[in-house]
């Protein structure tokens, strides 16, 4: 399939100062001075080809060998051409290639578009070339472009026109800008180099990064599968906490602080967990129990959590719900546990967990204590023992707030949705630092972020973060998340010293795979929003 060098060079050179230039002809790629007179070439045939202006001075350019399809990155720099990298090309034929160096972390990245619409974004980092992820595009690409401040990926298809999508692999989607159905594959790529040109570029709105430490091993189940985290600390060695998540397709997992596997309960479709410690019922030992809705069931699966981190179910309930979703828990004026369950309807149960003995042996029942409704469906939630307060978040919405300690009390809207919090409202979490330092964080599903909130009255907005790229562990971003949890422990002596984020990535890429949870600690997340 013929492209021709006009179009490529049409839409490489697009970023190049006059000072020097590069250039690409069918026998090398040559560095001109100011006058257009070579410093150095680079024999080689490579007919695709993009570069990239870096903050030194220095360029940086990737091309395809036409004879041999490896890729090569070039850094033309003080008038002298290195090739730093090279590396195989991917198991398709390349028809186009366009870089994307990331505005907010300046991680360079390249889209490798190939016939028949089999494409993949890598990310090259250090020497080495990770795939993020597979993406389908136009089956015949003439021409491409990335805007890196917009984070959108510009592609022209011969006969169809001209489409934009995310470049940011967390992001997904297409957007048809132009249609051209007569246009060839020359005139298609002029086409896009003039709808740059006369359209300004939009950059994309910009939040503080943090980057996840680890991440949990993948969930089995594909699709939709992991959704909801609950953190259990150690109470003798704090670096042997747990995390327990759930996979809604299949059961419970439980990871150790490094992300691995330790345990799995195949106890079915349990959507969210959530867990306390310390609980007391009657004169033997606390016990520490978490509990998840069991959708199957329409009810509740409990569980105990033993000294050393190994769960075991201990009891079904059943509940007064027709198609349970959410829960959370908290510790009620005896020392037990209180259980807030919700449904899709809108509904959120408030039931006691009673621990009763039967033939010596006991037996757990729940109690109704009150229910509540909102106008549409809930999901997260999160007590608030200090105050005896429940938060739950209206996917539509916001976030509500009720009085636990008045049973009168009805929800009041404390959060709505702003630029701050986009729907849809998903996991809830409080970090208990101490006075002045006590924050609710609401996973903002719309725009893949976290806002974090002052737990007290009035719940003023401290900011909101995303979760990037850490290159450097090989651990990609979070978006589309859902549940998250939150400590303020001291889980070790290093990352986790001040406390330990948990939150579910929707979308798993480097590589592109099933979802997962990442961990963070909370000390970044601190320095990033400048909480005390």
């Amino acid at each position: 399939m013929k492209r021709t060098l006009l179009a490529l060079a049409l839409l490489a050179t697009a970023t190049l100062s006059p000072a020097q230039s590069l250039q690409l002809d069918s026998k090398a790629l040559r560095l001109l001075d100011a006058q257009g007179q070579t410093l150095q070439d680079l024999s080689l045939r490579a007919k695709r080809w993009d570069q990239r202006a870096l903050p030194d001075g220095s360029r940086l350019a990737l091309l395809q060998d036409a004879d041999s399809a490896e890729l090569l990155l070039v850094r033309a720099r003080a008038g002298r051409l290195t090739v730093e990298a090279r590396w195989p090309g991917p198991g398709f034929a390349v028809e186009q290639l366009c870089l994307y160096r990331d505005a907010q972390q300046s991680l360079l990245q390249v889209f490798l578009l190939g016939e028949r619409g089999l494409s993949e974004q890598w990310l090259l980092h250090e020497g080495r070339a990770l795939p993020l992820r597979r993406l389908a595009t136009p089956l015949e690409p003439a021409a491409c472009q990335v805007r890196d401040a917009e984070a959108r990926l510009y592609i022209a298809e011969p006969g169809v026109g001209l489409w934009a999508y995310g470049a940011d692999a967390e992001s997904e989607g297409r957007q048809l800008l132009q249609h051209l159905p007569a246009a060839d594959e020359d005139r298609v790529a002029q086409a896009l180099g003039d709808w740059l040109t006369t359209h300004a570029e939009q950059p994309r709105d910009t939040l503080p990064i943090v980057l996840a430490q680890a991440q949990t091993t993948p969930v089995a189940s594909p699709g939709d599968a992991a959704d909801d985290p609950a953190i259990w600390v150690h109470p003798r060695r704090p670096a042997d906490s747990r995390i327990l998540a759930t996979d809604k397709k299949r059961g419970l997992a439980v990871y150790d602080l490094q992300g691995r596997e330790t345990q799995f309960l195949p106890v079915g479709r349990i959507n969210n967990v959530d867990l306390r410690q310390g609980l007391r019922y009657g004169p033997g030992k606390p016990l520490d129990l978490a509990v998840a809705t069991q959708r199957d069931e329409a009810g509740l699966v409990l569980f105990e959590i033993g000294s050393g981190g190994r769960v075991r179910e201990l009891a079904r309930l059943p509940t007064g719900l027709s198609d349970i979703y959410g829960v959370c828990s908290g510790r009620n004026a005896s020392g037990g546990l209180d259980v807030f369950a919700n449904d899709k309807d809108g509904r959120v149960q408030q039931i006691r967990l009673l621990r009763e003995r039967h033939q010596g042996k006991d037996a757990w029942r729940g109690e109704l204590v009150r229910e509540i409704r909102l106008a549409s469906q809930p999901e997260g939630c999160v007590v608030d023992e200090a105050t005896q307060q429940l938060f739950v978040g209206e996917e539509k919405r916001g976030v509500w707030r009720l009085a636990l300690d008045r049973a009168d009390s009805r929800p009041e809207l404390v959060i709505p949705m702003g630029a701050t919090l986009q729907a849809d409202v998903e996991g809830l979490a409080i970090y208990q630092g101490g006075p002045g330092r006590r924050y609710l964080i609401v996973s903002s599903q719309g725009n893949d972020s976290y806002a974090v909130f002052d737990a007290d009255a009035p719940h003023a907005p401290r900011g909101a973060l995303r979760i990037g790229i850490n290159a450097g562990r090989g651990i990609d971003g979070v978006s589309e998340s859902d549940g998250l949890d939150v400590s303020a422990a001291n889980l070790g002596s290093g990352a986790y010293a001040e406390g330990l984020l948990v939150v579910q990535d929707g979308r798993k890429r480097l590589p592109q795979g099933t979802q997962n949870f990442k961990l963070l600690g909370w000390r970044e997340v601190a320095k990033a929003l400048g909480l005390r």
